[in-house]
């Protein structure tokens, strides 16, 4: 079955355009993530930015404590990050890079150029008894170069694949992109996960990408939800992963 992480990082966008810096204003992210629990979702994903640009420190605290499935805790390799992480003890997290003037990621991690930092990070993590996965580039030194890093998952980033979603032929270059990543990591052992960009129309192709466990899954929602509420947007989304082959 292949699982959905819902990203309630653009819950606390909203929050954070009227109470910028607060934990008490409204939408309550954590009240979004138990929401979508109740609707099917198998994990809840946030990012604690350096800037602290939407989720704040007591949010994913709160998470830490109340939701009941998975907490996936995407983050940058950076000593106060690192520190925090290893203080929430999430079932896993996500080492992802991270550009003070972007609005969302825009690549993968870059493991094969610092690989050595990677590797302590992972080490650390498992040492806490975390996982660890590294989200990637369908390209096949970074694959390589994950499978040589101690982490267990990555993350294919299929930004590109949904920038070129309604251009047909692009769009079948970055799905080959996507199932070689896949079966490349696969042979190495190690485990898939995939998301960015992905929303109704683009999951259902995605199908034919091998070995996918959990689609990481955030804007689309929210926006969704604005017209029928976080639940039926789940819901949705659920829908169109289940037939998933495999």
């Amino acid at each position: 079955m292949l699982k959905l992480g819902v990203n309630i990082d653009h819950v606390a966008t909203l929050r954070q355009a009227r109470y910028r810096g607060r934990e008490d204003g409204e939408p309550d992210p954590v009240a979004a993530a138990l929401a979508a629990e109740s609707a099917g979702a198998h994990g809840i994903t946030a990012h604690l930015r350096e800037d602290r640009r939407h989720i704040l420190d007591g949010d994913v605290r709160r998470l830490r404590e109340q939701i009941r499935t998975r907490l996936n805790f995407e983050m940058a390799i950076t000593p106060e990050i690192v520190a925090f992480a290893l203080s929430l003890r999430p079932e896993i997290v996500c080492l992802v890079p991270e550009h003070r003037q972007e609005v969302t990621t825009e690549g993968g991690l870059d493991v094969a150029g610092n690989l050595a930092g990677v590797r302590e990070v992972c080490r650390q993590m498992a040492d806490a008894g975390i996982e660890v996965s590294l989200f990637l580039d369908p390209d096949p030194d970074q694959v390589a170069a994950a499978a040589r890093s101690g982490a267990g998952f990555i993350e294919l980033h299929t930004g590109a694949y949904a920038e070129r979603f309604h251009q047909k032929r692009e769009r079948q270059l970055e799905l080959d992109r996507l199932v070689r990543a896949a079966r490349q990591a696969h042979e190495l052992g190690l485990r898939v996960n995939a998301g960015h960009g992905l929303n109704l129309a683009n999951v259902p192709l995605l199908h034919v990408v091998p070995h996918l466990e959990e689609l990481n899954i955030g804007h689309t929602l929210i926006s969704r939800a604005l017209f029928v509420g976080l639940a039926e947007a789940v819901r949705e989304m659920l829908a169109v992963m289940a037939d998933y082959p495999g």
